[in-house]
């Protein structure tokens, strides 16, 4: 069984002395190693996190950024298919299967593009 003493003249706290304090005193020091553990734990899986955010926000820009590239050259293509449509009446189911074409060789870049950088 441990003795108490008084802990200061002015305080009249007292502390566990002897084997139960030592006994106190270790598990106390395993007490705070495994919340530094803990701690050190929750840092690193919030880091891992916000990395993984950030690597999946990156994904999402760079698909949007093809797709977005994709539908201005779809535009322009469109546009280049009526121009030369009204140029040449003649040539308009052929400029229409030459977009279609087009339209769809990009979309499939597109869906690359998401696939790659989706892993």
């Amino acid at each position: 069984m441990s003795e108490l003493i008084p802990y200061s003249q002015q305080s009249s706290e007292v502390v566990p002395t002897g084997v139960g304090a030592l006994v106190e005193r270790k598990a106390d020091r395993l007490a705070r190693k495994q919340v530094e553990q803990l701690q050190r734990t929750k840092r690193v899986g919030l880091a891992r996190l916000e990395v993984q955010a950030q690597l999946e926000s990156a994904r999402a820009q760079a698909v949007g950024y093809v797709g977005q590239q994709a539908m201005q050259t779809v535009a322009m293509v469109s546009q280049l298919e009526g121009q030369l449509g009204m140029a040449c009446p003649l040539a308009v189911s052929r400029l229409q299967g030459i977009a279609d074409m087009t339209a769809l060789s990009l979309a499939e870049v597109v869906s690359d593009a998401a696939r790659k950088m989706g892993r």
